[in-house]
């Protein structure tokens, strides 16, 4: 069996921790280099509940997409709720490694995924300098009625759904993804030329801009269910490093729903 060293070496190099952004904390939180690795565990978020299922399951490792301390901090007390997960952790021996906007910008990575759960064809980068999102072709075409459905029954169900603006009738040929939070992406999606967009966290002001701009069809889902296919690639390209290493790991992928909604009230559609 691989000692955590190994198996973070093999997934600094799926995910470099320099490509992650300045402002990013990405990488081992807690473990010991020399611990044996035999089972790990794959999530969105590290929060108490990723960490109680890791205990049920025997995990030694758990990999999350999101960071558990991104803006830093002075104290691990166990008195606050981050502090309770260090705790947990290491007080069952195990580690917790992140990768985040390294994720985002790998190939494969987070959007790659995402498209791989709606079947669309990638094209290409989003933004070919960074790498992040993807263009997709939609094959064959639908409308965006279609497609917003389409979303809705291949992503994990949320509170919030599927939110969908623009002409539902609309033929939806391309179309470019982003997981996690994209409308700082708006001006690549313009650029792209591309019939709609998928991505999660859309604000007020920038989908109305965006809708005055273009037809642009706009489809916003939660953060989480846009980022969780993520969890299942990762966990196939450490099943096959492991099966290359002859490691035998044991990968498991949390269907813990940690989106922080948990409930919505529909006031009715407005027409």
């Amino acid at each position: 069996m691989p000692r955590l060293s190994e198996v973070i070496a093999a997934l600094d190099a799926l995910w470099p921790p320099e490509r992650a952004e300045q402002w990013d904390a990405v990488g081992t939180v807690c473990g010991d280099p020399d611990a044996a690795v035999t089972r790990v565990l794959f999530a969105v978020d590290p929060v108490q509940e990723i960490a109680d299922e890791a205990i049920e399951l025997g995990a030694d490792l758990i990999v999350t997409h999101h960071p558990l301390y991104l803006r830093g901090t002075t104290t691990v007390a166990a008195g606050h709720f981050k502090g309770r997960v260090v705790h947990t952790l290491i007080k069952h021996d195990i580690a917790l490694h992140v990768a985040h906007t390294n994720a985002d910008t790998a190939d494969p990575g987070v959007s790659d995924a995402l498209a791989g759960a709606l079947d669309l064809r990638v094209t290409g980068p989003l933004v070919p300098e960074s790498g992040l999102g993807r263009i997709c072709e939609v094959d064959p075409p639908e409308s965006l009625r279609d497609f917003a459905a389409r979303a809705a029954k291949r992503l994990p169900a949320t509170a919030q759904g599927i939110r969908v603006a623009g002409d539902l009738d609309a033929l939806v040929r391309t179309v470019a993804v982003s997981g996690g939070s994209g409308d700082s992406l708006f001006d690549a999606v313009r650029a792209a030329g591309v019939d709609a967009f998928l991505t999660a966290d859309l604000r007020h002001h920038p989908a109305s801009e965006a809708a005055q701009h273009s037809r642009l069809g706009l489809i916003d889902a939660a953060h989480w269910a846009t980022e969780w296919p993520w969890c299942e690639l990762a966990a196939a390209q450490l099943d096959e490093i492991s099966d290359r290493h002859g490691w035998d790991l044991r990968v498991h992928v949390s269907t813990t729903v940690t989106d922080p909604w948990t409930h919505h009230s529909s006031s009715g559609a407005p027409n």
